[in-house]
């Protein structure tokens, strides 16, 4: 799957996308955000605050708890506001 990273958490990871294939265990938003987190210094900074971090799927919003199977694309993004 494509992972794709906005904001600061792209500034913190130190990249915009790439491509993973997550381990069988990884079976939600919320999984992968704690699977991220083991990858290294940058993006245990990036997820370090995990229920502030926003998520979709195939370009829509999800919640954490939702399932990742079959997902083509996954994008993180920080909280935004509108103006």
């Amino acid at each position: 799957m494509k992972v794709l990273y906005f904001a600061w958490v792209r500034e913190r990871v130190g990249k915009a996308e790439e491509a993973l294939d997550p381990p069988p265990a990884v079976a939600t938003v919320a999984d992968l955000i704690a699977w991220l987190s083991q990858r290294g210094d940058e993006y245990a900074h990036a997820f370090e605050k995990p229920k502030v971090i926003r998520a979709a799927i195939d370009r829509i919003h999800v919640k954490q708890d939702t399932a990742i199977a079959g997902a083509r694309e996954i994008a993180f993004f920080p909280p935004m506001t509108g103006g």
